[in-house]
């Protein structure tokens, strides 16, 4: 079995509170490791002067040194979640420094859930990381309108690509999104969807009917290319 590496993470907070409500929620998700609390930008620089970390979940509205200055101040390399109870503050310290998300308290565990799948799925490779994560849940997180919108697999028609962006066909709407749709098939439980096309992904359940050419999806007829034809009949002659 692949080792999986842990992310080593840091809470920066003046409140202690707020710090033992941020780790509460992290020790019930698999592969982070907190391996310091402080309780001011200081000690979290100093800190971070000997040691080595991924991520920082980071309070913006801090005495003497701001989450925002000790953002700039920090090795590019050192991911930011921020933390904040005021929302102006939140938009100017998330979207200037263009930190992972902003987490307005209090944070619920689904938001902050949310925050750490979207650091894993922008900032690591092991798909077996992020599987682990997301294991015991049956959605995603994907950004679209600059904010993380949850998409429940159970609601997956089809997912289709164009050139710079995909949509993912809900049974209700349509989400657009600029990620990839090789990002957005390692999210996705293989068991339950097949890619057929470059362009396509669908959802196994949600087929109409198949020939040797194409899939429908209610009305939608989606074409099967050629480079997937073999193994796409392989799994569809099962059914």
């Amino acid at each position: 079995m692949e080792q999986q590496n842990n992310i080593s993470c840091i809470i920066v907070d003046d409140e202690s509170i707020a710090r033992d409500v941020i780790a509460n929620h992290l020790s019930k998700i698999n592969n982070i490791d907190i391996v310091a609390s402080c309780s001011n930008a200081i000690d979290a620089f100093n800190y971070l002067n000997k040691h080595k970390i991924d991520l920082v979940f980071l309070d913006i509205n801090m005495p003497e040194i701001s989450g925002i200055s000790f953002a700039k101040s920090i090795n590019k390399d050192i991911k930011i979640i921020f933390t904040t109870a005021y929302r102006d503050y939140a938009v100017e310290g998330g979207f200037e420094l263009q930190a992972v998300d902003y987490l307005l308290k209090p944070i619920s565990f689904n938001r902050l859930l949310q925050a750490v799948t979207a650091y894993f799925d922008t900032y690591t490779t092991a798909n077996s990381t992020k599987a682990t994560i997301l294991e015991q849940h049956n959605f995603m997180f994907v950004r679209a309108d600059r904010r993380m919108i949850k998409v429940d697999f159970a609601s997956i028609l089809y997912i289709e690509s164009y050139s710079d962006y995909i949509k993912i066909h809900l049974e209700n709407e349509t989400i657009v999104t600029r990620e990839t749709i090789s990002a957005i098939e390692a999210k996705l439980p293989s068991d339950a969807f097949l890619r057929i096309h470059r362009s396509f992904i669908i959802a196994l359940k949600s087929i109409t009917s198949f020939t040797n050419e194409e899939v429908t999806i209610n009305k939608t007829s989606l074409t099967i290319s050629r480079s997937y034809k073999k193994d796409v009949l392989k799994v569809l002659e099962k059914f």
